[in-house]
């Protein structure tokens, strides 16, 4: 049976850190009941196999999920303008090494996020980042269906590998010492879906109000257009990013 990896460590905390709330105004839309990002990936590319978009990226070997979860990020900001982009194992695998120091020793998501807001990660590069206070469900699911997705961490519980086998929905249970770093797709009701591990995973709502420990807006370069998102105050993050970088 095929190991899995875990590699997230426990949240970094930095006040210079852009907070999503500030840049949604009262203009922009409430989230619709359900959102799947990957309906409209799929349809874009023909594709419907999460093995082929969203690969182990060497998941099973290395603690590299917070890297692997941002190759699944670029792989859906691509997918759903109709550009297949899939990282290679080997690529995911050596940032991880970079950014590790040569050790497998996991990342923290801030740093990752940092490095690609400052980088270009396989050619890809991204505006900006915002966190997400993981208790307001609504900016949650307001950024999936405005950024097509949510970079998220979370404090893994008992049976989570057991349950990613047998195809059951993570729930709450028993918290361990681990953290893993994963890629939200969509949501409805009942909770949300992520990309992990070569494949989907459903969690309750309940499991992420127990171990989901931080979460984040990514902005490709898409949004610093007019158009982007009635109501997502733009050009606020990019006057405080300039104040950051200052």
């Amino acid at each position: 049976m095929t190991s899995f990896r875990f590699g997230k460590h426990p949240p970094k905390h930095d006040y210079r850190t852009l907070r999503l709330q500030k840049y949604l105004t009262s203009k922009i839309s409430a989230p619709p009941a359900s959102y799947d990002v990957l309906s409209k990936v799929y349809s874009k590319l023909k594709i419907s196999d999460p093995a082929t978009l969203f690969p182990m990226d060497g998941n099973d070997t290395y603690g590299d999920c917070t890297i692997a979860a941002l190759a699944h990020a670029e792989t859906v900001y691509n997918g759903l303008v109709g550009k297949k982009k899939i990282w290679g194992s080997k690529s995911v695998v050596k940032l991880y090494f970079h950014l590790s120091g040569g050790v497998d020793s996991g990342l923290n998501e801030l740093d990752v996020l940092n490095y690609w807001r400052k980088h270009s990660a396989d050619g890809d590069k991204i505006l900006a980042y915002a966190s997400i206070d993981v208790k307001n469900r609504r900016h949650v699911q307001q950024a999936i269906q405005i950024f097509g997705g949510v970079y998220l961490g979370f404090q893994v519980q008992a049976n989570c590998v057991g349950d990613f086998n047998a195809r059951k929905e993570w729930k709450p249970a028993p918290l361990t010492n681990d953290g893993h770093a994963v890629y939200a797709v969509g949501y409805d009701n009942k909770g949300v879906t992520v990309l992990t591990w070569g494949n989907t995973q459903r969690a309750t709502w309940g499991w992420w109000n127990e171990c989901v420990d931080e979460a984040y807006a990514i902005l490709p370069p898409q949004a610093k257009k007019s158009d982007f998102s009635p109501g997502f105050d733009f050009a606020a993050l990019k006057a405080d990013l300039n104040d950051v970088a200052n």
